[in-house]
């Protein structure tokens, strides 16, 4: 009998001195929020490059693009061509101009031509001139290279023969440049050019030597 109260004992002591049972961790049935990978995400749309726009390349002829950006169908030598700066002589509009301004002044020279573009097929072969203006030139031979009143009065009758040109006559849609020179010698000489547009629209009926120093500029 008292075996068994003693191996009670032990079974209550022990008993007593175990760990309890520790219910396990109550796990969520619920998944996580998740937000899915968009690449796109990180790029501010706003910013996104603008749509490229039609550039005109040496292909192209030299015109404004339309409105409404239909461009012309070009024709074949257009499509072929490379673009180079050109002149073009004139005889006989140079035959017209030498005559009217030797009628002013014999002892000048003066002839014409016309500046624009060459089209140049890809074995240099010219394919087409293109005028874009035409330019007067004139030569005048002085004793003085001072004479400015008498340079500014031969300017105002040489523009008037230029003016007095028909338009139709004329090589190209925009107006061109005269170019004077008064040649002392092969050595001593004063040169310059006068835009046809700028001329009319600045001259104003002056003469002499004001009309003169408007267009020259001592070195």
């Amino acid at each position: 009998m008292k075996l068994i109260r003693t191996l009670l004992l032990w079974t209550l002591i022990l008993g007593a001195c175990s760990p309890g049972i520790v219910p396990s961790r109550t796990e969520s049935t619920t998944s996580p929020s998740l937000t899915p990978f968009d690449p796109l995400d990180d790029i501010d749309l706003t910013q996104a490059a603008p749509i490229p726009k039609f550039i005109a390349t040496i292909a192209t002829p030299h015109i404004d693009q339309p409105p409404d950006g239909n461009v012309p169908t070009l024709s074949t030598w257009q499509q072929e061509c490379g673009y180079q700066w050109a002149y073009r002589d004139l005889p006989e509009l140079s035959a017209q101009f030498d005559r009217a301004i030797k009628a002013l002044n014999p002892q000048s020279t003066s002839r014409v031509s016309a500046f624009g573009e060459n089209c140049v097929a890809h074995d240099g072969q010219v394919i087409k001139f293109l005028a874009m203006e035409t330019d007067f030139y004139v030569k005048l031979s002085v004793t003085d290279l001072s004479d400015h009143e008498t340079f500014g009065n031969w300017i105002m009758q040489v523009m008037q023969v230029v003016n007095d040109f028909p338009p139709d006559l004329l090589a190209g849609p925009n107006p061109g440049i005269v170019e004077f020179r008064f040649e002392k010698s092969t050595t001593e000489s004063i040169g310059f050019r006068v835009t046809i547009q700028g001329y009319n629209e600045i001259a104003g009926g002056k003469t002499g030597e004001e009309l003169f120093r408007m267009f020259y500029a001592e070195p």
